[in-house]
């Protein structure tokens, strides 16, 4: 039996130990293993921020205060104030209660957010979204104030370089331009002229 257990003891020793020629192989193969543990935790520490983005962006969303708060953000008091529909703050406005109510109401019977605005559309018409759609001619008013910012950077560029690539003066016929010397000359002859 100590034999048995000798040799066992020997074979356990002799397993951890790496014969030389196979050292460099051995680094080789957990080389490998750090190199691809980089990605595995980056690809872990993705899907943290994705789900704590997730629960963030989710807080609150089946909550009736919240979604009421949002979706009256997102709409103008229809009576000529210009200002938000939670926000009017017109002393005796004839309209904003009754839009409040009514989105209230929307809001606590489950109807979607689209679905709310659209009846509000239909009702009061569609100067009561706070800003327009993404629909249809709708479009122009995102895209035109880009498009003028460009247009109008692309005019201020051509108009500075034209600007700086203008010819210099045309000097009268035989007149040569004063440089150097000769100009301090006329500089010195000015200030005794003058007495400065």
């Amino acid at each position: 039996m100590k034999a048995r257990h000798g040799s066992a003891g020997k074979s356990r020793k002799n397993w951890n130990r790496v014969p030389e020629g196979r050292h460099n192989l051995r680094t080789l193969t957990q080389a490998r293993k750090m190199m691809t543990r980089p990605p595995q935790i980056l690809r872990r520490l993705l899907h943290c921020g994705l789900l704590g983005l997730a629960v963030f962006a989710f807080t609150g969303a089946g909550d009736p205060a919240t979604r009421f708060n949002e979706i009256g953000h997102r709409m103008m008091c229809i009576c000529s104030c210009n200002q938000i529909l939670l926000e009017c703050n017109h002393v005796g406005c004839p309209d904003s209660d009754g839009m409040r109510n009514e989105l209230m109401a929307a809001v606590s019977r489950g109807d979607s957010d689209s679905l709310v605005e659209q009846s509000f559309v239909q009702k009061y018409g569609p100067t009561v979204l706070a800003a327009p759609t993404n629909t249809g001619f709708d479009r122009t008013a995102w895209i035109v104030p880009f498009v003028a910012l460009a247009l109008g950077l692309s005019i201020v560029v051509l108009v500075i370089r034209s600007w700086k690539n203008r010819p210099a003066p045309a000097i009268a016929d035989g007149l040569r331009p004063v440089r150097g010397a000769e100009l301090e000359e006329f500089r010195e002859k000015a200030r005794k002229e003058t007495d400065l």
